[in-house]
Parts: C-alpha cells; structure tokens; sequence
C-alpha cells in the first residue's frame, strides 16, 4: 500500500466509532442482536475506500453525509435480508432520515449553533471525539448515556430496558459522564 492510500485509510477510520454509534442509536432494540453492526459499518468503509479518490475532494461534513446515506443504505439491506417483507422505500428513506437526525442530536449535543466554516470543522472533529470516547466506555455506561442523553429516554424507562433499578441506572449514568468528560479532555486515558 502506498503512503496515499495508507493517508486515504486512516482518515476514513476516523469514522468508524461514529458509524458505529449512528447504527446502534438507528437500529431497534428487537434487531440489537441479529444484525453485525460492525460488519455493516465495515462495508460502509469498504465502499467509501473503494471511492476515497471521489471522497477525497470533500470536506469531513460532506465526506460524514456520504457515509451517514452509505451506512443507511447498508443497514436497510441488513434489515431486508433479516426480514422477508417486500421492499418499502418510504421505510429506506425513513432511515437515512433518522441518520441524519441523530447526526444532528449529536451536533446539538456537543455545542450551540456556530457559522463560520473553521467553528463547523471543529464541531465536525468532536463530533468524531465524541463518537470515539463514546465506544471506549464500557458497554452498560455507554448504554445508558446513548438511551437518556441521546435518546432522550427517562431513567425509568432505560432501568426497565435494561433490567435496574433506576438508582443503579443513575449510577451507570454518572459514572459514564465522568469518564466520558475525561476521555474528551484527554483521549489517551484509559
């Protein structure tokens, strides 16, 4: 491989906890165990490697659009192949809207609306820190933040659907917060 192409790669593994994070906030909790999230999001990355030469003229807001309309499209074929119901494009369409809201969630939730390109550029890196922090949390902190503070889901509702008490949810809640505020400010840690 050449050092272009190894550039290439890298900069797209750069999306790979925010893919990632975008498919399990999409996918329904029924589907949580029979589809391969991760297998979905490497084909995603395949198809962007296999256009890096296109992708390349992006910017990473752009370049995180075609991957947000790829990991839809890939996700409704794992979805179709789960299912055998016919084909139903409002619900494809539904889907890559829904990428796109929690794309948005996730902007809000790092920081109020900024305009200049430079300030967008910077939401766009912590929007990928934050993905990235988000996956080095372990699996029940991880979750729970993702339920209520991505969500939205109460306390209760995310005990109940994860089988706690809400005191031990608020627990996994604070604790998750505090390690994630720590990942953000230094992403060695560990």
């Amino acid at each position: 491989m050449d050092a272009a192409a190894s550039v290439r790669e890298r900069e797209l593994e750069r999306f790979r906890d925010f893919l990632t994070l975008l498919a399990r906030l999409q996918l329904a909790p029924r589907l949580q165990g029979k589809v391969d999230l991760s297998g979905v999001v490497q084909q995603t990355l395949l198809e962007a490697h296999q256009c890096s030469a296109r992708l390349e003229e992006f910017n990473d807001g752009q370049r995180a659009a075609w991957l947000r309309k790829a990991l839809a499209n890939n996700l409704t074929d794992e979805i179709r192949r789960l299912t055998t119901a016919a084909r139903d494009v409002s619900r494809e369409r539904s889907l890559e809207e829904a990428l796109q809201d929690s794309s948005a969630r996730l902007n809000a939730w790092l920081a109020a609306e900024q305009s200049s390109p430079s300030e967008h550029a910077v939401r766009e890196e912590e929007l990928l820190r934050l993905a990235d922090a988000l996956a080095r949390l372990p699996p029940e902190q991880r979750t729970a933040v993702e339920l209520h503070h991505l969500h939205g889901c109460p306390v209760a509702q995310i005990a109940r659907q994860m089988g706690r008490s809400d005191g031990a949810v608020g627990a996994l809640l604070a604790r998750g917060l505090k390690k994630l505020r720590q990942l953000l400010r230094d992403p060695a840690s560990e």
